[in-house]
């Protein structure tokens, strides 16, 4: 659980540099970051002793929900315990001495090389698809290719030695990802005085009757929690087998979600809580963003 510089240990999927690894730095600074091959792997680091936290993406704003991220939640053993919001910067890496006139290929991710097409296009450099966007940097540093570049986090240059020849070239100005820090142990937050401080995160399964979900939902209304999240998806692959994961403001131990969970209890197979955490600043900066 421990590395050798004896701090405790954080998994995430990707490698190092990777925008995971980037997020474990500012969420978790104190931790050592430990790069695995899946988010099963980034999972059993956790359950095996190996690290004391997951940090797993869970949504990002441009592209919405992470791949089969939710399956992986409520099965995984763990429970979370906090979330953490990364503005995603895309940078232009290339080999030290380089400039940005002689790049004439960048190579990423695909997700990445869609969200800079722009910035791209206006410099007459060419695409190329890589694994992900800090092995692109790595190939980039090891095949000494002055005409290629990456894109990736200012992270990945420091971490594989390249120089940033271009900042923030990313289409949209507010890409962010969200993630999710997973724990061995469940660790409730103690419930706020704002309810809009504390999230409860959960996932349940509705009873195969009429208007269960409907009848399962009025609960949070009557009781006037705010519910910020609901996505549904399949089970084992069946179409009939669907389940939902929620988020709510809230602490169970208020009367207002006690009495929503309670009543949601009545209309659902399965209720599971996956954990109670304190809402990242994020969340009230957006909200008066978009009040202004």
């Amino acid at each position: 659980m421990t590395s050798r510089s004896d701090r405790p240990m954080i998994s995430f999927q990707g490698t190092l540099g990777a925008y995971s690894h980037e997020a474990c730095v500012q969420a978790f600074p104190d931790h050592e970051p430990l790069p695995c091959n899946t988010f099963e792997g980034a999972a059993a680091a956790v359950r095996e002793g190996r690290a004391a936290l997951a940090l797993l993406p869970v949504e990002n704003s441009t592209y919405g929900r992470v791949a089969d991220i939710h399956h992986l939640l409520p099965e995984s053993g763990l429970h979370i315990i906090g979330e953490h919001f990364l503005r995603v910067h895309i940078n232009l890496l290339g080999l030290p001495g380089t400039t940005l006139s002689e790049i004439h290929a960048a190579m990423s991710h695909t997700v990445l090389l869609g969200q800079c097409r722009d910035f791209l296009a206006a410099h007459g450099i060419e695409r190329r698809v890589g694994a992900d966007t800090a092995g692109s940097a790595e190939i980039v540093a090891r095949t000494g290719d002055r005409t290629l570049a990456a894109l990736a986090s200012e992270l990945a240059a420091e971490t594989y030695g390249l120089t940033v020849l271009a900042r923030h070239i990313e289409d949209q100005s507010n890409n962010t990802t969200r993630f999710l820090a997973m724990a061995p142990e469940r660790r409730f937050a103690p419930p706020a005085d704002d309810p809009a401080e504390t999230i409860t995160a959960f996932v349940f399964r509705v009873r195969n009757i009429p208007a269960a979900l409907y009848k399962a939902m009025g609960g949070f209304a009557t009781n006037g929690v705010n519910m910020v999240k609901l996505e549904s998806y399949m089970v084992n692959g069946h179409f009939t087998a669907t389940q939902f994961y929620a988020e709510v403001e809230g602490h169970p131990d208020q009367p207002p979600v006690a009495r929503a969970l309670d009543e949601l209890g009545y209309f659902t197979s399965l209720l599971q809580i996956l954990g109670v955490f304190p809402a990242h600043a994020y969340r009230r900066e957006q909200g008066e963003a978009v009040k202004e």
